[in-house]
C-alpha cells in the first residue's frame, strides 16, 4: 500500500480533510487537476485592489472551524466584520434597508400593513410540513409571502443559487425548519432557548487581511500531505485491501494504492470515477445539478458612485426581474478590499433565476452588471477596472427530495469499505459547512484505520479535541 489516504481534488472540501487528517498523523496524497489550490475559493489582486473567486467571507458557529483557525495559525489573520452592519434589498427599482432585529419588525415601514400582521401572526401558525415541503412553502407557510419575496428568496437565490419553489427546505433552511419541529414556532423557540439561556452559539463573521486566499493558504500549509496539482484522476478501482487510482499528469501516468480514498470533485467527475464500481451510486451522484455563477468586480474612484455605500451589499428578489442576484462593496466592512478612495463592486449573477448566463460571453456578463449597477447605485464614470469569474458549475442545487438522495449516497457508500466523499453536493455550499465535512470525513477515517490497526495510534498525532458542539438551532440559518 503507498499511502493511508488519496484525496481527490483541492477545494476547501479535500484540503480540510488532508489537514484534519495530518493533525492525527495520518499519511495522505492530494491530487488536484488544476494548476492552483482552492476550487471555487481564491482571491486575486488587481491594481491594488482584492478580488474573491467565491466566498469573499465567513459565517461561523461551527467548533471545528474555530478549532481550525486557533490550531492552524490564522487567528492573526482574521478580520472581524460587524455581523450587525446594515443590509438592503432591491424593492421598485430602489435599495431598501432589511430590519434584522426581531423587535424592529413591528414598527419597520419596510414591510406592509399586511406583512407585517402576518409576521407577528407567526407563532399562532400550527405546526406542518413534511421532509418534501419545498422552502418557498414553508416560510409562506410560516411568515407569508412578503417575507418569502423580498427576504427568503433574495437570500437564497444568492447564498445556494437555488429556486426556493423547488429546494427543499429542510436542506437550505434547516435551523429554521428544526425550531418549529422542536417548539412549534420560529418565535417561540428563539424565545424559549434564551428563557433558558441555551441560546444558539454566537454567529461571527469575518474574512481575512489577505483575503479568503489566505484560508486556502493556511489548509495548505500542510507538510504531511503530499500535493499533486495538474493531477486529474481518471481510474479508481476497488481491491481486497483498498484502492487502486490512476492519474493524467504532465509527467504522464501516476499510479497509486491507497486504503481510503476521499473523493471532493464535482458531481459529475465523482460520478465518472464511481460508474465502473458502482452505476447506481455514480447514478445518484451524477443526477445533482448545479447552477451557473459569475462574479464581476468593478473598481471604482469613491466619487464616481452617487450610494453612500453603507453597510455591505444589496440582494435582489426575483420580482425585480434582473439576472443579478445581489452586489457586495468594499466600502465600510470590507474596506481593505480597494486601495484607499476607491471602492470594489462585486456583483454576482445566474443561479438557478439565471441559467442563460453560462452562453454569455464576459463582456455581456459585465454589461449586464454594469447597467444594473448603474440605476441602483448611481454609478456617474466608468469602472477604472473590471474582472469577471466565471463558474460554470458554480453551486449544487438543492432542488427536489435533495434529504433522500443524500441518504441514498450515504447508504450506497457503506457498501464501499475505504470509500468517502466530502463536497458541496451533500452536506452544505459555505466555506463553513466544508471544513465541518472535512473533520468529519478525517475523523471516519481514523477510527478505521485505528480499528483495522488493533487500537495502535500514530506517532505523530497531535491533534487537539473539538469541543463538543451545542445544537444550533438560532434563528439564522
Amino acid at each position: 500500500m503507498d499511502v493511508d489516504v488519496l484525496i481527490v481534488g483541492g477545494g476547501v472540501s479535500g484540503l480540510s480533510a488532508a489537514w484534519w487528517l495530518a493533525q492525527r498523523g495520518v499519511a495522505a496524497e492530494l491530487w488536484e487537476r488544476a494548476p492552483t489550490l482552492g476550487g471555487v475559493v481564491g482571491t486575486r489582486r488587481v491594481g491594488g485592489y482584492a478580488m474573491e473567486s467565491g466566498a469573499s467571507l465567513m459565517l461561523n458557529f461551527r467548533p471545528e472551524v474555530t478549532a481550525f483557525i486557533e490550531q492552524s495559525g490564522l487567528a492573526p489573520e482574521k478580520l472581524a466584520l460587524r455581523s450587525d452592519a446594515p443590509r438592503f434589498v432591491v424593492q421598485r427599482g430602489m435599495l431598501a434597508q432589511v430590519p434584522t432585529r426581531l423587535g424592529s419588525q413591528a414598527f419597520t415601514p419596510f414591510w406592509s400593513g399586511c406583512g407585517r400582521l402576518r409576521l407577528l401572526a407567526e407563532p399562532l401558525i400550527p405546526r406542518g410540513g413534511d421532509e418534501a415541503e419545498t422552502a418557498s412553502a414553508f416560510v409562506t407557510r410560516r411568515l407569508g409571502c412578503e417575507a418569502l419575496e423580498k427576504v427568503f428568496e433574495p437570500m437564497l437565490a444568492s447564498t445556494f443559487g437555488c429556486d426556493p419553489d423547488l429546494a427543499q427546505a429542510r436542506a437550505v433552511l434547516p435551523r429554521l425548519t428544526a425550531l418549529e419541529q422542536r417548539f412549534g414556532s420560529i418565535a417561540v423557540g428563539v424565545l424559549v432557548r434564551k428563557l433558558r439561556r441555551q441560546a444558539a452559539p454566537a454567529m461571527e463573521m469575518f474574512s481575512f487581511k489577505g483575503g479568503m486566499q489566505s484560508l486556502i493558504d493556511a489548509l495548505a500549509r500542510n507538510p504531511g500531505v503530499s500535493v499533486r496539482t495538474e493531477c486529474t484522476a481518471a481510474v479508481l478501482v476497488r481491491e481486497p485491501d483498498g484502492w487502486a487510482a490512476l492519474a493524467c499528469t504532465r509527467e504522464g501516468e501516476r499510479r497509486l494504492r491507497a486504503r481510503h480514498v476521499v473523493l471532493s470533485v464535482p458531481a459529475m467527475e465523482a460520478a465518472e470515477l464511481l460508474d465502473p464500481n458502482d452505476p447506481e451510486l455514480a447514478a445518484l451522484i451524477g443526477g445533482l445539478e448545479y447552477a451557473p455563477l459569475a462574479v464581476v468586480h468593478l473598481g471604482f474612484e469613491r466619487a464616481a458612485i452617487e450610494h453612500r455605500l453603507d453597510g455591505m451589499g444589496f440582494l435582489v428578489p426575483r420580482a425585480e426581474a434582473r439576472a443579478l442576484l445581489g452586489c457586495q462593496w468594499s466600502a465600510g466592512v470590507l474596506a481593505e478590499r480597494a486601495p484607499g478612495g476607491r471602492v470594489l463592486l462585486s456583483a454576482f449573477l445566474g443561479g438557478a433565476r439565471a441559467p442563460q448566463i453560462a452562453q454569455w460571453d464576459e463582456a455581456a456578463i459585465a454589461g449586464a452588471a454594469l447597467d444594473q449597477l448603474t440605476a441602483l447605485l448611481g454609478l456617474r464614470d466608468a469602472p477604472e477596472t473590471t474582472q469577471v469569474v466565471r463558474h460554470t458549475r458554480g453551486l449544487p442545487l438543492y432542488h427536489g427530495n435533495h434529504l433522500r438522495r443524500v441518504r441514498d449516497v450515504r447508504e450506497r457508500l457503506r457498501r464501499w469499505p475505504g470509500l468517502h466523499i466530502a463536497a458541496n453536493y451533500l452536506d452544505g455550499v459555505s466555506t463553513r459547512d466544508r471544513i465541518v465535512s472535512g473533520y468529519a470525513v478525517a475523523g471516519e477515517i481514523c477510527s478505521q484505520l485505528l480499528a483495522a490497526s488493533g487500537g495502535r495510534r500514530p506517532e505523530r498525532e497531535h491533534v487537539r479535541p473539538v469541543p463538543r458542539r451545542r445544537e444550533a438551532r438560532g434563528a439564522t440559518i
